[in-house]
């Protein structure tokens, strides 16, 4: 077990922040915390709990330009980026203040005078990455909390300085104190909390080694659990498309966020009439990409979040290449400080290589 969770800038290595892990004592203290506040928030009225939901978005906006910062220096994503994701957050919570109740309400049955009623479960625990480290914990944390639950974030070690933002944010609302609550704890705390009586349910988005793991862990302990894990998502191109806006769509679908996104298009398979066409314009259309300081606006592709994943990354695209695959562009990492790879495109790939049956997170 290490001593911290470190924050560190992936545009030039610079630390920029040390999080000391927390014990199970800590722990514990969050739990009881959390339990505490949702005795107080499942009877709290959907006015006031919209009202939470309302001053959220308030303060997304009102912080924009000092969270989308954080997001850029802790993990890579370009500037603009990390706008439009702040941004969305604040939509998501206007959306859930306005449309959420409705979908809350008691709904009749097919059963005479039997009714479906929604109730909150309890304490939520989720386990969350970090390549959209707002939206990914606000997409669920606001439903959940609309509908009377409270949250407890197990964030990604390398964007704890987004956890505590955030949850900065909920202080300055109305929410009871603990019910929405940030734990900095390693693999034995997420067992310790799933194994608690306090936490009622799991929810998890990353890699297919985690949630197998932490599926196993909550099935063992009969918590409801929701899983969103890695994949190769496939973009089709048939020989009556508009090239250039299926390009255009392919450049967006691939390389947002430097290329670390879950549903990401990933392989693109493309009918043979218009393949070599396709592929001159995409190859074309990523060459043009601008790679740099993702602080700089100009720039479409930053850093990738940790080191650790380039390398990983850089490994699966030189076995593709031994396997047989042809190297249409990069292929390679850039050198200097920061943990850029350049913009790849790999093609010939067959059922049987690495490009095709694992994950590529990144610009891949």
């Amino acid at each position: 077990m290490t001593d911290y969770a470190v924050s560190k800038n992936p545009a030039n290595g610079e630390i920029l922040a040390r999080y000391p892990m927390q014990s199970l004592t800590e722990l514990e203290n969050t739990l009881d915390a959390s339990a505490a506040a949702f005795k107080q928030w499942r009877d709290t009225d959907m006015a006031s709990r919209v009202t939470v939901l309302r001053q959220l978005a308030e303060q997304l906006r009102k912080r924009e330009p000092e969270l989308s910062r954080a997001i850029t220096l802790e993990m890579g994503k370009p500037l603009a980026q990390a706008r439009a994701e702040i941004l969305k957050c604040a939509s998501l919570s206007d959306w859930y203040a306005e449309h959420g109740p409705a979908m809350l309400e008691d709904q009749p049955t097919q059963v005479p005078d039997a009714w479906q009623r929604f109730k909150p479960v309890g304490t939520i625990l989720a386990v969350m990455p970090w390549n959209f480290p707002f939206w990914q914990v606000l997409r669920g944390a606001v439903g959940m909390l609309l509908a009377g639950n409270t949250y407890v974030l197990k964030h990604a070690p390398n964007v704890m300085g987004c956890a505590t933002l955030m949850a900065e944010l909920f202080d300055a609302t109305d929410l009871p104190k603990g019910a929405f609550a940030s734990v900095n704890v390693d693999n034995d705390g997420i067992s310790a909390a799933i194994k608690d009586p306090r936490i009622a349910a799991v929810a998890v988005t990353g890699s297919v080694r985690a949630g197998s793991a932490i599926a196993a862990q909550a099935g063992a302990a009969l918590k409801k659990t929701v899983l969103e894990l890695g994949g190769a998502d496939p973009f089709i191109v048939l020989a009556d498309a508009d090239l250039g806006e299926a390009v255009k769509s392919a450049v967006a679908g691939r390389y947002q966020n430097t290329g670390q996104v879950c549903m990401a298009a990933k392989r693109f398979i493309v009918e043979a009439s218009i393949a070599e066409e396709f592929e001159a314009r995409f190859s074309a259309a990523v060459q043009a990409l601008t790679m740099g300081d993702p602080l700089d606006e100009k720039n479409y592709l930053g850093p990738m979040a940790r080191f650790d994943l380039r390398d990983e990354l850089h490994n699966q695209v030189q076995q593709s290449l031994r396997e047989g695959a042809r190297l249409v562009l990069g292929g390679e990492k850039i050198a200097g400080e920061g943990n850029y790879y350049a913009p790849t495109i790999l093609s010939d790939v067959t059922t049987e290589m690495t490009a095709f049956r694992e994950e590529l997170f990144g610009p891949v």
